[in-house]
């Protein structure tokens, strides 16, 4: 029993160490994007503007820089995110499986209301783990500097250091207290249901597939963008309201999801709810649709890494 009990435990580590280099790796390709969304989604309505128009106004404000606000905080935020939840995500489904042997089930897959329960354990434990992690970064996304102020400077005077992540982090705590580092944790429990809705898809489908071929990494970068495309466009309007709770504290009083959905309905009508959609759903799609293919292929590896190493070693 002890062997196979550390065999699984080893290939859940597996699993969750491709599932963080896959995120990184997904992250880096598509931060403007994640950029452009996110300042979209806590701008008021009079800040709209075309894609095109936002990057030039964000590129004349403050460089292409600017694009990559925040992106050491996203991409080691990514990287938690993602161990963590494919650790959990596969130490339930490795408990399903187990169950289904012991009842003698004719096959050991997971149904879809297993793999929505494995969702939502793992992505309620990430939420809890991760969420200070991306206040501090929508925080430094949205964090605009113009141009105009550093040519006001006095000749010879250094213009500002943009704010470090760790800077960010000890500025929140000590101006509002380790809670801010909690805000929009409600919204984002909430979204938990937007990676059960694209695992459970893609889950279901790469199942339904393995009867019939293998799934190569492109058919797995095809099925990951279509279940990411299903659940970002269902569950954005909660993604806009955790986005605003984010910077809520920064920009004035704090409120609560109810309370913030309706206000954004009441100023900006229901359109609101989906401001910077484009952008976020084109990231959304093409992170996911890459983080499959880069997850199935460092899994790969690791796996043989694995093996070629033995095991008085381990």
């Amino acid at each position: 029993m002890a062997p196979s009990t550390a065999a699984q435990q080893s290939d859940n580590v597996a699993h969750a160490l491709s599932g963080a280099g896959g995120g990184i790796l997904s992250m880096a390709l598509t931060y403007p994007l994640i950029t452009l969304s996110t300042r979209a989604q806590v701008e008021s309505k009079r800040a709209d503007s075309g894609f095109l128009d936002a990057v030039k106004r964000i590129v004349q404000r403050e460089g292409v820089n600017g694009l990559y606000s925040g992106l050491d905080s996203a991409l080691f935020g990514i990287s938690v995110t993602n161990f963590v939840y494919y650790y959990w995500y596969e130490w339930t489904r490795s408990s399903f499986e187990a169950a289904a042997v012991k009842a003698g089930r004719a096959s050991k897959k997971l149904t879809t209301i297993e793999s929505m329960i494995a969702g939502a354990i793992a992505g309620s434990a990430t939420v809890m783990l991760t969420n200070p992690i991306w206040v501090v970064n929508t925080r430094m996304t949205t964090r605009k500097k113009s141009k105009e102020s550093d040519e006001s400077l006095l000749p010879g005077a250094k213009a500002a250091k943009a704010p470090t992540t760790v800077g960010t982090l000890l500025a929140l705590l000590k101006e509002e207290g380790p809670l801010a580092l909690f805000s929009g944790v409600v919204p984002a429990l909430v979204l938990v249901i937007n990676p059960i809705l694209q695992y459970t898809i893609f889950e279901q489908l790469k199942n339904t597939l393995e009867k019939k071929r293998r799934v190569t990494p492109t058919i797995a970068f095809l099925l990951g963008a279509l279940g990411k495309l299903f659940a970002t466009s269902i569950t954005y309007p909660y993604i806009t309201v955790k986005s605003q709770m984010h910077v809520a504290g920064r920009d004035g009083g704090k409120e609560n999801m109810v309370t913030s959905m309706k206000r954004i309905v009441r100023e900006e009508g229901y359109t609101g709810l989906y401001k910077g959609i484009g952008p976020k759903v084109t990231q959304s799609v093409i992170t996911a649709a890459f983080l499959f293919a880069f997850k199935d292929v460092l899994y790969e590896q690791t796996v043989r890494l694995r093996r070629k190493i033995p095991a008085k070693a381990l």
